[in-house]
């Protein structure tokens, strides 16, 4: 069957929730990975899956996505400039067991691995106070306050896996990109708290990510790869409106492509970490699988066994993953050379993702075609 073949269009968005959700169905898949830019509409998609839930007069998706922030309002105190507050939407059933099963603990267990500060949350007025130090009442960043929305969810989260009365109608968990304002060290560290989470709630809730973080996704996909999952890369032509959707087990090119461009433009900016040798080999042992090569030395054209040694060496452990540290200046170079090698080898059209997210003209998908043999 041709890759063309294997990407399926739809419509509507409608049609889209029904075919995810027969994944989860009829299909026997415990999870769903989606990759998609900004701009597809990731968010709409996660509201139309939770809609199509509640048909009937109940409902089944416990979701987190730009809606969930804001149901968390800051009040800056403007008269004093003191008091400042974090304030809930109690109104939201999001809260529904708050109070009653008091979250500070379940919340801070999650929060103090990422942050350095404390909270205090305040049932009768529903707001949050933050604490660092001796500083009470604080303002925190735009990132803390996003790491402090998260752990939350993710105490929520528990409830539903443990089957918690409040929570026991969750069937499904959305997660679209809980990670936004985060540098990608928080990124990573996410990722892998999440997918322990995740992991102990197989069997009892199904869950869908969206995400437009390409390294968020590649550890997704790693960590959830031993169980029954389909992972996909979603785009929307923006002439017709219609929705794609490809499978990435089958063509995995396409989202390869996406990754090679977040690593060229790392190099570019010099923003190198350890981990990004570890996706420069899985995407050079992909492309040698593609064209029939053994080794993902073939992808190498210059000081063959120099770098094949390099790759070898730098990308052979987990932790440079899970903890990441930055490139030393002569790995940098390394990094750079060995990729421009690569590209120069391989010339894969590197999509410009601002210009795929604008609301102008559909770009295509690259795909395999726009690689050359060697």
């Amino acid at each position: 069957m041709s890759n063309t073949a294997k990407i399926r269009t739809y419509k509507t968005m409608s049609n889209l929730v029904t075919h995810l959700r027969d994944d989860f169905n009829s299909g026997g898949n415990d999870f769903l990975l989606l990759y998609a830019y900004n701009g597809t509409g990731k968010t709409r998609l996660s509201m139309e899956f939770k809609k199509k839930g509640k048909r009937g007069g109940g409902r089944d998706t416990l979701y987190f996505n730009a809606f969930t922030e804001d149901l968390f309002r800051w009040d800056n105190d403007l008269v004093s400039d003191s008091l400042r507050v974090l304030t809930l939407n109690s109104d939201s059933k999001f809260f529904a067991a708050f109070s009653e099963l008091a979250l500070e603990e379940k919340i801070f267990i999650h929060l103090e691995k990422y942050a350095d500060f404390d909270f205090r949350i305040d049932y009768v007025k529903w707001t949050v106070t933050f604490k660092r130090g001796a500083q009470d009442h604080i303002k925190v960043s735009r990132g803390e306050e996003n790491l402090f929305i998260w752990c939350t969810f993710l105490a929520i989260c528990e409830l539903a896996i443990d089957r918690q009365e409040a929570y026991d109608w969750v069937k499904y968990i959305y997660i679209d990109d809980p990670i936004s304002s985060l540098d990608d060290n928080n990124a990573i560290a996410v990722a892998s708290d999440l997918a322990a989470l995740l992991h102990t709630g197989k069997d009892k809730v199904k869950v869908l990510i969206s995400t437009h973080h390409g390294l968020f996704f590649n550890i997704m996909c790693n960590e959830l790869k031993k169980y029954s999952h389909k992972s996909y890369f979603l785009y929307r032509n923006k002439q017709t409106d219609h929705y794609k959707l490809q499978a990435t087990g089958d063509t995995p090119f396409f989202y390869h492509v996406a990754m090679l461009k977040e690593l060229k433009d790392a190099s570019d900016s010099g923003n190198l970490y350890t981990y990004h040798f570890n996706i420069l080999r899985s995407i050079m042992e992909k492309t040698s699988s593609f064209f029939g090569a053994e080794d993902f030395s073939k992808c190498i054209s210059e000081n063959i066994r120099l770098n094949t040694r390099a790759l070898n060496v730098l990308s052979h452990g987990k932790y440079s993953i899970y903890e990441p540290r930055e490139m030393l200046p002569d790995n940098k170079m390394l990094f750079a050379q060995i990729l421009a090698d690569f590209l120069g080898k391989y010339p894969f059209e590197l999509p410009n993702l601002e210009s795929v997210a604008a609301p102008i003209v559909a770009t295509p998908l690259p795909t395999t075609s726009t690689l050359s043999a060697p």
